[in-house]
């Protein structure tokens, strides 16, 4: 979730009537950041006993900031996707998502377990010996399809049993819709003609349109895919409709109305139906938002959202839910904030920078050897920018 949005030289002057996503600027990463919060707040309803929490056409706080997230991802990953040849496009999210998850498997199974079997008074001959034992947690969930979400039966003493993360499980469905763009975009027809992946979205939404027709016994995942896929899919539609143009301040402002209107009249899909219009406002929403330079230069979203839920129910032993319910969600938006600080200077970083250096982009392999002629030849050019290809193209992974 690190990649940042597109900054192609405007084909005019903006007016206030148009606003340029520009890759310096723009508060993708700080909407991202709210988004997981959202999420925060939406598990703090259940994670403190406070109920179930508010909910709009059937869907929480929490599962409407997933589908935000799945469509600015979708938008900024096909736009990776058509700046890299399909394997450093692929080495880049895996870089991005997998080191950190594997990370926090680790400190989940290795420190807040512990914790709380502690403070639940059992005696440690037991913690090794129950059926989802640390190392089983973490093997059970390294393919990224969570199946284990409890360690050494805790956390038990909570009001919300048995699930250490419950965040963790949409990571597999974003990578698996990687994967698909990845390959959509490796066919020639695809590449020559974008607008087809727009009847990949016509059809994504059709299969969530009559998800209830495929009947009971339908592959959970395969479900829970179609409902995600069409807002991934949504975004890269506006990726291939906006690439290198300005946003209108009009045309985001009806892009909110007609989104509204198709969520609340279309029952079940109108959501995914809406998911280019939703992109299309975030997107414009991220140029004319002011964020702080650090909110531009470190995404601790990521962070955020995948410590978020261990962290809390850690805070509840502590008895931090006694607070109430707005003094919870502060004390664990900023505990939280300070492991997605460590996560992401210790681990996300560290990551994406090695595979940057050890795969870079074609037209940055370029510039190197251009500077090195030219180092020969008595003239040295100005140091160019980190994957100044791929900013050319108005991507960075």
């Amino acid at each position: 979730m690190l990649i940042t949005a597109e900054s192609a030289p405007p084909a005019r002057r903006p007016t206030s009537r148009t606003v340029q996503l520009d890759v310096r600027t723009n508060s993708l990463n700080l909407i991202r950041l709210a988004l997981a919060l959202l999420v925060l707040v939406a598990h703090g309803f259940y994670l403190s006993g406070a109920g179930t929490g508010p909910s709009f056409q059937g869907e929480n706080l929490g599962g409407w900031a997933v589908f935000g997230f799945f469509t600015i991802s979708g938008y900024l990953i096909t736009a990776s996707r058509f700046a890299n040849p399909l394997g450093r496009f692929l080495v880049l999210r895996v870089a991005r998502i997998y080191p950190a998850f594997v990370v926090c498997l680790l400190v989940t199974a290795g420190v807040f377990a512990p914790i709380a079997w502690a403070a639940e008074g059992r005696h440690w001959s037991g913690f090794l010996t129950t059926p989802t034992t640390p190392p089983a947690y973490v093997l059970k969930d390294l393919a990224l399809r969570i199946n284990a979400y409890d360690v050494a039966g805790t956390p038990s003493a909570v009001p919300y049993l048995g699930a250490w993360n419950g965040s963790l499980w949409t990571l597999y469905f974003e990578f698996l819709c990687y994967l698909l763009v990845g390959l959509l975009v490796s066919l020639p027809i695809v590449r020559r003609h974008p607008w087809l992946l727009g009847l990949a979205f016509a059809v994504s939404v059709l299969a969530w349109a009559t998800a209830d027709a495929w009947g009971p016994g339908a592959y959970a995942d395969l479900v829970l895919l179609a409902r995600l896929l069409p807002a991934f899919l949504g975004g890269a539609l506006v990726h291939v409709a906006i690439r290198g143009r300005p946003l209108r301040t009009p045309v985001a402002l009806a892009a909110i109305t007609l989104a509204a209107t198709l969520v609340v009249t279309v029952d079940h899909w109108g959501a995914q139906l809406a998911s280019p219009l939703i992109t299309y406002a975030l997107l414009w929403l991220s140029t004319v938002l002011p964020s702080p330079p650090v909110a531009r230069r470190h995404d601790i979203s990521y962070g955020v959202y995948i410590y978020a839920f261990p962290v809390q129910q850690l805070l509840v032993y502590a008895g931090a839910h006694r607070l109430g319910l707005v003094g919870y969600d502060v004390l664990a938006a900023l505990a939280t904030a300070a492991v997605a600080v460590v996560s992401w200077r210790l681990v996300e970083r560290p990551a994406l920078r090695w595979a940057r250096h050890r795969f870079p982009s074609a037209a940055r392999v370029s510039v190197s050897t251009d500077r090195v002629v030219q180092q020969r030849s008595g003239r040295i050019p100005a140091s160019p920018r980190e994957d100044a290809g791929e900013q050319a193209q108005g991507v960075r992974p």
